[in-house]
């Protein structure tokens, strides 16, 4: 019921955007789709430049423009006066400037007089002018400033975030190229509920300039309250015919507020709730510089690999976490959440695919070890960034740049590199999350897969044909019958082998009680490495940390393989999604070791395990 009562909003809006596209399409250059998404598109939704107001003062210069031109794969000067580029140019991107205060900091930076006559804003001005510890404190009162709203009134006149928004609409026009390159109209909501209680979400456009210039981004100056986005949302699509999606992102730094089962105002879920959620919000952001939120190992215990590039002491301000907090933080004890809230709703609010994004802060979106350009500008390349401090905690302790993590890009399987077809499959949920290589991962579910089925020149007819992809719904069997998934996984053609490939599985009891489990489903030198009581032998690791190299003698190129369910029970709602992780790599703190000649702390990684993660695959009842 629920299912159909969404689908058939998301297509009545959408029938009414192709009413309107087809009136501008004799504009828009022709794009031959495939039938099927046979191609993965990466792209990163998630990258603020100079022109939000925490980069700015910060230290980045950086516009809209010059942060597409570096991931179309174009040489730039940073914010720091070193020359930048990417190693590998992206198919998209969406820039997120927030849109509290959008387009001021830059005119603080350049004196203007509306800015000059407040004394506020005036100390920040003065403040990043003379540099060091001026510039951190300008950098920290405008923070705090804004996580309180206590914005000095000037930075909150909508004419600055109109300028800003035309111009940053211009930008993404000019360098949209249906078929070769896709940049999205967007802009980041920056909701602290309180103090830096991180409900940020990445508000992405379907349209082109058209629609985008009838409005204007929401700000938290309205509602701090992430109902009020999808009420903007709504408005919009009505407003002007398009299509608008979300994408929540960095949950760990929410001090359990991001997947809390109440409403903002502490009101009980409904109905209503859940399925506006579900319906505006298909994605979630697992992957970022400030640490991922996949998974945490205090949840997941039996899980070997939960523990990665943590942050999970604080929220965004550094306020302390308390008991509790981590359970309505982390995506898979979401998706385990959802199914039991969707038993009483009717309805599943956290119904959420894979995303990822760097929430870059230098309009350098850089998810690469060897080439990582920091978080903010003062966290660009340099011999002693690894030990400079990013965030003071309420503790009295601070949190190191080494614990910044270089990730993260999001996979799309589209039928074309267009904003539309694109667009569609984030809506879909056809994505996965990766922390930065670019492993191509195919995961299919359906009841009568054979292993042949998982072949190359089989796997796309089989799985759209018999089956559903990654973030689809699979409906009931025949009696009897158990879920098959076909999974492939290839590596990124410039990096590392693969280790293995894991099916991780969620599920509800009779009781209403949420279990998960781990399932090893393909990996390198089977021959060799065997389960045992349902654990695999590690893969090695080839890391040379003192000249940051490794070797890929070990691990596998592909992995291909089936899983059959034989846990499945019929009568139980259940989830399962792919993590495919790479074999050890170096760290980007082992690549700024070997570039700078620095020996750092004992405490300091450097090795990674990467790894990229599907959106789930859902099965409910019915």
């Amino acid at each position: 019921m629920t299912a159909s009562c969404s689908t058939r909003r998301d297509q009545e809006a959408a029938t009414k955007a192709a009413k309107a596209d087809s009136t501008t399409a004799a504009a828009r250059p022709a794009v031959q789709g495939t039938a099927q998404p046979e191609r993965v598109y990466w792209g990163d939704e998630h990258v603020h430049t100079g022109w939000s107001a925490d980069a700015g003062i910060a230290g980045a210069t950086l516009s809209p423009e010059d942060a597409v031109r570096f991931v179309r794969g174009e040489e730039v000067t940073s914010n720091t006066g070193q020359k930048a580029k990417i190693n590998r140019p992206l198919d998209w991107v969406a820039v997120t400037d927030h849109s509290d205060a959008m387009g001021t900091i830059n005119e603080i930076r350049a004196g203007h007089p509306d800015f000059m006559a407040d004394s506020v804003t005036k100390s920040w001005a003065d403040g990043m002018k003379q540099g060091g510890k001026a510039a951190q404190k300008a950098v920290f009162d405008l923070v705090d400033a804004q996580a309180n709203k206590r914005l000095p009134k000037v930075m909150t006149d909508p004419k600055w975030i109109s300028s800003a928004w035309t111009k940053t609409i211009d930008v993404m026009e000019k360098y949209n190229e249906p078929g070769k390159f896709t940049a999205f109209i967007a802009y980041e909501w920056t909701s602290n509920a309180g103090g830096g209680n991180n409900l940020h979400r990445n508000v992405i456009l379907r349209d082109g300039a058209d629609r985008a210039r009838q409005v204007l981004p929401l700000t938290t100056f309205a509602s701090e309250d992430p109902e009020a986005v999808w009420k903007w949302m709504a408005e919009y699509e009505q407003k002007t015919g398009g299509r608008v999606l979300a994408i929540p992102h960095n949950g760990n730094l929410s001090n359990g507020r991001m997947f809390e089962e109440r409403r903002f105002d502490g009101s009980p879920l409904t109905r209503d709730y859940a399925e506006s959620r579900a319906r505006w919000e298909p994605l979630f952001e697992l992957y970022q510089y400030k640490g991922q939120s996949e998974v945490h190992p205090s949840l997941s215990p039996t899980d070997e690999f939960a523990g990665y590039e943590l942050w999970d002491q604080t929220n965004l301000n550094g306020t302390m976490k308390k008991p509790g907090m981590l359970r309505t933080e982390y995506w898979r004890e979401a998706l385990k959440s959802g199914m039991r809230l969707e038993q009483t709703l009717g309805a599943n609010p956290f119904k959420i695919g894979a995303a990822a994004g760097t929430d870059t802060h230098t309009g350098l979106a850089a998810a690469e070890e060897d080439n990582f350009w920091g978080k903010t500008a003062p966290n660009e390349p340099s011999p002693t960034r690894w030990e400079e401090a990013f965030q003071k905690q309420a503790n009295g302790k601070v949190r190191l740049d080494w614990t910044l993590s270089a990730m993260g890009y999001t996979g799309v399987w589209a039928t074309a590199n267009t904003r539309e077809a694109v667009w569609d499959a984030m809506k879909r949920r056809e994505t996965y999350a990766s922390t930065g290589p670019r492993v191509t991962v195919r995961f299919f579910g359906g009841w009568d897969f054979a292993p042949a089925d998982a072949a190359p020149d089989r796997i796309v007819t089989a799985g759209y044909g018999r089956g559903v992809p990654m973030g689809g719904d699979l409906a009931s069997g025949s009696a009897g019958q158990a879920p098959t998934f076909l999974v492939a996984a290839m590596k990124d053609p410039d990096g590392a082998n693969l280790d293995r490939v894991q099916v991780i599985k969620g599920w509800l009891d009779a009781a209403g009680k949420a279990h998960e489990r781990v399932f090893e489903v393909a990996w390198s030198d089977s021959a060799k490495r065997k389960l045992a009581n349902g654990k695999l032998p590690g893969v090695g690791n080839t890391v040379d940390a003192k000249n940051a190299s490794y070797a890929n003698t070990i691990g596998a190129p592909t992995l291909v393989g089936t899983f059959r369910d034989s846990t499945f029970d019929a009568k139980q709602p259940a989830f399962w999604y792919v993590r495919v992780l790479e074999i050890p790599t170096p760290r980007w703190t082992a690549y700024d070791a070997k570039r700078y000649g620095v020996k750092m702390t004992s405490d300091v990684p450097m090795t990674t395990q990467e790894r990229a993660v599907t959106s789930p695959i859902w099965y409910t009842p019915r």
